[in-house]
């Protein structure tokens, strides 16, 4: 970690002198906000990209500017249609990928949904909880053997961990009134520990695995929200962070907000950031204050035993699916 990048740094900041001609990167997700600013980024500095969508022809024209910046920088772009929320889906693409046989640097995991009505995945599982975690669980341990040794796995959580750690007895709402910002919080807290299980498993090829809070930022991720919501949430983070002490937040651009993760992928020396949570192209620190808007990360979403309980209870459900 030789040069120093914070809160205000953009993606294209962080690769300013990098040249990645030769590296490939899966991203999940890539259609709009931070995916795509991610994939454009990394496809401008030469990298070849493996783009994620749920479905490719609706997606066809979000994605021109990635392949506009590959074509300057001699890069590619390869789009393969993935629903997280469906387990189906999941063993397809994976099946592809393996088929395709073609070796992985870096593997981002970036798509995710915010705070929805009550649903269910195809599998029948609770909709974030099985899009954010279970289906990026599952995509990732299956392509596991594509990724380079010495590779990453860099998987997007939030500030959001902090309201709620998981629940392994009813991780779907089936025993308990449903909330969608709960649910969102305990999917992003497992995303945490998904990184820490998985750095456990492969540090041994030399992989590692990180994850990060991209920071707050209009996207459609917040689209549940109406207007009214999405201000009195910000103004209430606004009073706590105020009540505790510390300037309030501000909302990153776009550029801004895809930096820590390009960051985690390719610049952050990976031995210093393996297992960890990542905020404004650092090292976030623990803080267990109860306060929701403060920043760093809750000792519970790094707890590694927690990490083997969920990887456990992962992997029961799915072979329950």
């Amino acid at each position: 970690m030789t040069e120093y990048f914070g809160a205000g740094s953009t993606a294209d900041d962080v690769l300013s002198r990098v040249d990645l001609r030769g590296m490939r990167f899966l991203i999940t997700g890539i259609s709009s906000g931070i995916g795509l600013e991610t994939a454009r980024s990394l496809a401008a500095h030469g990298a070849s990209i493996i783009g994620s969508l749920r479905d490719i022809a609706k997606a066809e024209t979000a994605v021109q500017t990635i392949r506009d910046a590959a074509r300057d920088r001699q890069g590619s772009l390869q789009l393969i249609e993935l629903d997280l929320a469906s387990l189906k889906s999941v063993r397809a693409a994976s099946d592809t990928l393996i088929a395709d046989g073609q070796r992985i640097d870096v593997i981002i995991a970036n798509a995710g949904i915010m705070a929805p009505p009550l649903g269910r995945t195809v599998d029948g599982l609770e909709l974030q909880f099985g899009t954010n975690h279970l289906g990026h669980f599952a995509f990732t341990n299956a392509i596991e053997p594509l990724l380079v040794d010495d590779g990453r796995l860099v998987v997007l959580s939030s500030q959001a961990h902090r309201f709620a750690d998981i629940d392994l007895e009813d991780p779907n709402f089936e025993q308990q009134a449903y909330d969608p910002f709960l649910a969102y919080a305990r999917s992003k807290t497992a995303n945490i520990l998904f990184a820490v299980g998985f750095d456990r498993r492969h540090q041994s090829r030399g992989i590692r695995a990180v994850s990060v809070m991209p920071g707050n930022s209009i996207t459609n991720l917040p689209r549940h929200f109406s207007q009214e919501e999405l201000q009195s949430l910000l103004e209430t983070a606004g009073k706590a962070r105020a009540a505790s002490g510390i300037a309030p937040g501000v909302l990153k651009t776009i550029p801004q907000a895809a930096a820590t993760s390009v960051w985690a992928a390719v610049a952050a020396e990976k031995e210093q950031i393996g297992g960890c949570y990542l905020e404004d192209c650092a090292i976030a620190p623990i803080e267990d204050t109860l306060n929701p808007f403060m920043d760093g990360v809750r000792s519970y979403a790094l707890d590694p035993d927690r990490a083997e309980q969920l990887w456990s209870k992962t992997e029961d459900l799915i072979r329950a699916s």
